[in-house]
């Protein structure tokens, strides 16, 4: 699955912006351009998937907050507008997806006064030569291809904070809309992790075979027992492991109710130091290494500014890692650590992509209004 380009407007910062993506997505900039609208825009395409759209913009503050913050036109119809290509490579099948949020009209009855509502979603596939529409949404209308092939009026009616490709998606009875929806459940979003001693990167879990780590690392113990005792391969995670954390070897007992981890160092060989003992910056990388080398790899791994708390002697590492995890996953990297950026660019071959404030608005430094950077010309 690659995630082959990606359209927001009048989202934060966001006013208007299209760009085409690579297997390994790697933005840079100052603080307060906007890195971390993109990374969320993308995060709003998998909370419309999984129907929790509403929520999550509602979450950050509603839409009075969402919406554009620079000086506006006069629009009818002021909204959100996100979209995404994604290519599912091994059947050749590309989705085209667009969602649009916006406030509820002054005489609407329907919904809360201030909930963001969704006004419009359009889902198309393109297997040949021209994309066809899957469903189309306006309002609480929704049209969808049956299985005769033809456009269809839906006997149930969406919600304002329900999203129709969650609605049609849980009916079961659209393999394409079914299948988009796999696809994008599957990104995984690490906006870093918690690190204080109630944190769960330092706590046992329950002994459940677990072949991806957790957005909150909760699981992390159970990832490392998986990779130790299933897989019984862990020769590129001990290497990172033991290139930043100078020597140390990871140490994972064989589960019995709870999974559990530890590290041995060099100068202590025969003293295990439990999660707990470990500083922000040793647990910071621990979960890092579980989200990038987990026994199974998520379609797209997202990580906001993973340099926080690591000493500057790890990020060779990171990037070694986030080089690992490009041969299974797509990678999206934000980050404000210029030796990061230059680490991922030597390791994996890409040119960090600089994110600059232009006319009040996120963009990206050398990109044209196609999406195309001027180089690709």
């Amino acid at each position: 699955m690659l995630l082959r380009s990606m359209f927001a407007q009048n989202y934060r910062s966001l006013r208007s912006i299209r760009m085409d993506l690579a297997d390994v997505n790697v933005f840079i900039g100052e603080n307060g351009v906007g890195k971390s609208n993109l990374y969320r825009a993308l995060q709003l395409v998998q909370a419309a998937v999984r129907g929790t759209l509403a929520y999550e913009i509602a979450a950050e503050g509603g839409m009075a907050s969402a919406l554009w913050s620079g000086r506006r036109r006069e629009e009818k119809n002021f909204r959100i507008k996100l979209e995404v290509e994604v290519l599912d490579e091994e059947r050749a099948i590309t989705f085209r997806y667009r969602v649009e949020a916006g406030l509820r009209p002054p005489i609407d009855a329907a919904g809360f006064a201030f909930e963001p509502q969704v006004k419009a979603e359009e889902l198309s596939v393109e297997t040949g030569s021209r994309p066809v529409t899957m469903m189309k949404r306006a309002g609480p209308g929704i049209m969808v291809r049956g299985p005769a092939g033809r456009m269809e009026e839906y006997p149930e009616q969406a919600m304002t904070s329900e999203t129709a490709i969650a609605l049609l998606g849980d009916a079961g009875h659209y393999p394409e809309i079914g299948a988009f929806r796999r696809l994008v459940e599957g990104w995984r979003f690490f906006h870093g992790f918690r690190t204080d001693r109630q944190s769960p990167l330092r706590n046992p879990c329950l002994a459940v075979t677990s072949p991806l780590l957790a957005e909150d690392g909760s699981n992390m113990a159970a990832v490392f027992a998986t990779l130790v005792h299933t897989r019984g391969d862990t020769v590129e995670l001990d290497r990172a492991v033991a290139s930043a954390l100078n020597g140390a070897k990871l140490q994972v007992p064989a589960p019995g109710e709870y999974a559990e981890f530890g590290l041995t160092f060099p100068d202590f060989p025969h003293r295990v130091f439990q999660p707990r003992e470990l500083s922000d910056g040793q647990i910071r990388f621990l979960g890092l290494a579980a989200a990038l080398m987990s026994y199974r790899q998520p379609p797209l791994i997202a990580l906001n500014e993973p340099e926080a708390s690591l000493h500057p002697d790890m990020l060779k590492a990171l990037a070694g890692m986030i080089g690992q995890a490009a041969q299974a996953s797509q990678v999206w990297v934000v980050t404000h650590s210029q030796p990061l950026a230059f680490a991922v660019e030597e390791q994996c071959g890409v040119r960090p992509k600089r994110v600059i404030r232009k006319d009040s608005a996120t963009w990206i430094e050398g990109m044209r209004l196609t999406g195309l950077m001027e180089e690709d010309d």
